[in-house]
């Protein structure tokens, strides 16, 4: 694994893979602050309601398990049926302290963000493109980001296209 993905890269994603995306039309149910647009994903919203602390990192240490729970049960709640998924190019621990950057790390900070709301297709989503401005925003004035160092992928017309070739691209340039 280390030599097909140089990189410690985790990802969280918003279901099972037998499960489709949910759109919340108002992201205001989850009391974000400065949401990106009133749009967005259900499993994005509740990720960042679990990481906000006033726009500063969480004033206590949160386990990726912790994580994963409380993003179920806000989900939960608010009557969405997602159940939140981890996966990671390396094995860990689940039960040790969740980071965004992984602790002493020095360097550059880099991300990719993909937001795909399936333009034009049957199934169009509205939120995606928000919840990469809202992660990005978040990366950037809780972790010290630096938005010439986020590639977003977004089928906007505007962005990088998120195509195949494009996605490739990004990872291998956000693990040099």
């Amino acid at each position: 694994a280390v030599f097909a993905i140089p990189a410690e890269v985790h990802m969280i994603s918003g279901s099972h893979d037998t499960q489709t995306s949910a759109d919340v039309y108002n992201v205001d149910q989850f009391q974000l602050p400065d949401p990106a647009g009133r749009s967005g994903g259900a499993c994005t919203s509740a990720l960042l309601k679990v990481l906000y602390a006033d726009h500063k990192m969480p004033a206590h240490d949160l386990t990726w398990t912790m994580v994963l729970r409380k993003m179920r049960s806000i989900l939960e709640n608010q009557g969405f049926d997602q159940v939140p998924q981890l996966t990671s190019s390396r094995l860990i621990d689940v039960n040790k302290t969740m980071y965004v950057v992984p602790p002493g790390a020095t360097g550059t900070k880099r991300a990719v963000l993909i937001g795909i709301n399936y333009v034009g297709q049957q199934g169009e989503l509205s939120g995606c493109h928000n919840d990469t401005d809202n992660i990005a925003e978040y990366l950037e004035k809780v972790h010290g980001f630096q938005a010439s160092d986020m590639l977003r992928l977004k089928d906007d017309d505007k962005s990088h296209a998120p195509t195949k070739q494009n996605i490739f691209n990004a990872f291998e340039r956000v693990t040099q």
